[in-house]
C-alpha cells in the first residue's frame, strides 16, 4: 500500500496542463476545440523589447523548454538518448556555436521533424531516425540545426518581424506540442497559421536561413569527418517522404526542401571526396529500436524483422536485434535468447548486445542474472548513462529499493537537469518508504517540467518533515525561494 501512495499521480511520460482559449485567441491559433485544452503556451515576456541578447536567448529557451517537456510524450529510452548525446558530442567542437552545449529533447513520435528553439535546444522526433538511413544522414540533420543556433537566426528574425515574434514563437510552441501529441494536421496548422500574417515579408529572410544553415552545417559535417554528400542524400529523402504521404512531413513545412535546394547541397558538396561508407553499425541498432516502437504490437515488429532476415537485410545484424528487441517484448524469452546468441557470439563486446542480454532476463523476472550482466558492464564502463538507468530500473524491479535509490540518488546530482532520473528517483524512494525523498525529487521532476505550483507543494510538504534538520531545512528553503521567483517572474 505504501508503494501505491507514493507513487507519482500519472505515469511518466507527461503532466499535461489545460489552456484558456482566450490565450489561443491572443495567439492567432485556428485550433479545434479538441486541441485548445491541450497545449499551455508560456509568458514569452513583451514583444516591445526588440533586441535580444545571447542570456536572454537562453533564459526564453529554458522557458520554452520547460513548457514544452510538460506537455509531450518525450523518450525514456536510455539508449538513444545516449547514442544522440554521443553523436552530437562529436558535431559540436567543429560547430560555430559560441556555447558548447546544447539542451536535447527527444520527442517519442514516428514523424519526420526535429527543431532549434534559441538557448541551445534542439529537439529530434524519434522518426527522424527512421527516415534517416545511415549515421551521416541524421547527423546532416543535426548540424542544420546547429546551424540555426549559430547564427542566431531567431534574434536576426526578430529583428525583421519586431512584434510579430512573440505571438509567433508562442503559436510555434503550440503547433510543435500537438504535431508531438498526434500524427494529425493540427499541429503543423498552429504552425503555419500563426506565420500566415508575416510569411510574405519573412518568405526570402527565412530562405537566407536555410541557406545559410545548409552550409554551415555542411562544413561542420566536414570538419567532424563525416560525409558532405549525406546532406543532399538526406534531402532526397525528405522529398521522397513527402511524394509518399498524404501530407508533407512537419519537418518540410518549416524546412521547405526543393529541387534547387538538394541541387545545391549536391553541388557544394562536391568540392569535398566522398567518404567510404562507414560501420554506422550502433545507428541502425537505434533504429531498430524504434521501429519496434513504430509498430502497433511487439508481435507485429517480430514478424517484420524476421522477415527482413529470411531475405536480404541491408543490415542484418540491425533486423537481428530488432527481431529480439520485438521477442523481448512479447515475452517470448527462450525465442529471444536463442536469436541473440549470433550477435553475442560475433560482437561479445558491445554493449548494446550486453544490454538487450540483461533486459531479456529482467524482463522474465530472473533478476539476479539481468543484475550480474548489467554489474559486470558498469565494472567496465562506470560512466555509461544507459547501464546506470537499467541498472537503477532492474534494482527497482527486484525489490532492492535502498539500493536502487541510493545509485540514483548520487547520479541525480551529475545529471540534475534529467527529469527521468528524478522520476525514477521519486518512485523508488515512495518504494522504500522515504516520504523527504519522494517530496524532493518530485520537486526537482516538476520544476524540470514547468510545473511549479506542483513543485511548491512538494517543497512545502518537504519542509514539515525537516524541523529538525537546520541543514536540510535550508536547501529545501531555498530551492522553495527559486520555485516561488520562477512563478512571479515572466521577464527576460
Amino acid at each position: 500500500m505504501l508503494a501505491s501512495y507514493f507513487l507519482f499521480e500519472c505515469t511518466y511520460q507527461r503532466v499535461l496542463q489545460p489552456i484558456t482559449l482566450a490565450l489561443l485567441i491572443i495567439c492567432g491559433l485556428a485550433l479545434s476545440p479538441s486541441s485548445r485544452a491541450e497545449v499551455e503556451l508560456p509568458d514569452l515576456g513583451d514583444s516591445s523589447s526588440i533586441t535580444i541578447s545571447p542570456v536572454q536567448e537562453k533564459a526564453l529557451g529554458q522557458r520554452w523548454l520547460r513548457a514544452y517537456r510538460s506537455q509531450v510524450p518525450t523518450s525514456s529510452d536510455p539508449l538513444i538518448i545516449n547514442y544522440l548525446e554521443q553523436l552530437f558530442a562529436r558535431l559540436i567542437p567543429y560547430s560555430q556555436l559560441s556555447e558548447k552545449r546544447i539542451d536535447l529533447v527527444v520527442v517519442e513520435n514516428n514523424t519526420l521533424n526535429a527543431f532549434a528553439v534559441p538557448g541551445n535546444i534542439i529537439g529530434v522526433h524519434t522518426g527522424l531516425l527512421n527516415y534517416a538511413k545511415s549515421e551521416n544522414q541524421l547527423a546532416a540533420v543535426l548540424a542544420h540545426e546547429m546551424g540555426h543556433l549559430s547564427q542566431r537566426h531567431y534574434a536576426r528574425r526578430l529583428e525583421q518581424q519586431k512584434k510579430m515574434m512573440v505571438p509567433m514563437l508562442a503559436g510555434m510552441l503550440a503547433g510543435l506540442v500537438l504535431a508531438a501529441n498526434s500524427n494529425s494536421d493540427a499541429g503543423m496548422a498552429a504552425i503555419m497559421g500563426t506565420q500566415a500574417a508575416a510569411q510574405q515579408a519573412s518568405l526570402a529572410f527565412s530562405r537566407q536561413n536555410e541557406q545559410e544553415a545548409d552550409r554551415i552545417g555542411m562544413q561542420t559535417m566536414v570538419e567532424a569527418g563525416l560525409d558532405a554528400h549525406a546532406a543532399a542524400d538526406m534531402f532526397e529523402e525528405m522529398v521522397r517522404a513527402n511524394r509518399l504521404n498524404r501530407r508533407p512531413p512537419e519537418y518540410l513545412l518549416t524546412h521547405p526542401v526543393s529541387e534547387t535546394r538538394v541541387a545545391d547541397a549536391r553541388n557544394r558538396a562536391q568540392q569535398y571526396p566522398r567518404k567510404p561508407a562507414i560501420d554506422d553499425l550502433e545507428y541502425q541498432l537505434m533504429r531498430s529500436r524504434v521501429r519496434v516502437e513504430a509498430e502497433e504490437t511487439p508481435q507485429i515488429a517480430a514478424k517484420m524483422f524476421k522477415s527482413e532476415l529470411d531475405k536480404e537485410s541491408l543490415s542484418p545484424d540491425a533486423s537481428r536485434y530488432g527481431w529480439v528487441l520485438a521477442l523481448t517484448k512479447s515475452s517470448q524469452f527462450d525465442a529471444a535468447r536463442e536469436a541473440l546468441a549470433p550477435l553475442l557470439t560475433k560482437d561479445p563486446e558491445r554493449v548494446t548486445y550486453q544490454i538487450m542480454r540483461a533486459d531479456i532476463e529482467i524482463a522474465a523476472e530472473r533478476y539476479k542474472p539481468g543484475l550480474e550482466i548489467i554489474e559486470v558492464q558498469l565494472a567496465k564502463y562506470p560512466n555509461s548513462y544507459p547501464l546506470i538507468v537499467r541498472h537503477a530500473e532492474a534494482l527497482m524491479k527486484a525489490g532492492l529499493y535502498k539500493q536502487c535509490a541510493e545509485i540514483l540518488d548520487r547520479y541525480s546530482r551529475k545529471r540534475s537537469n534529467d527529469d527521468y532520473v528524478w522520476y525514477l528517483l521519486a518512485e523508488v524512494n515512495g518504494l522504500a518508504g522515504n516520504i523527504l525523498g519522494v517530496h524532493e525529487a518530485r520537486a526537482e521532476y516538476f520544476i524540470l517540467n514547468g510545473v511549479y505550483d506542483r513543485a511548491q507543494i512538494q517543497l512545502r510538504n518537504a519542509l514539515k518533515l525537516t524541523k529538525d534538520n537546520a541543514y536540510r531545512t535550508a536547501l529545501i528553503e531555498e530551492r522553495l525561494k527559486y520555485v516561488e521567483a520562477q512563478m512571479q517572474d515572466h521577464s527576460f
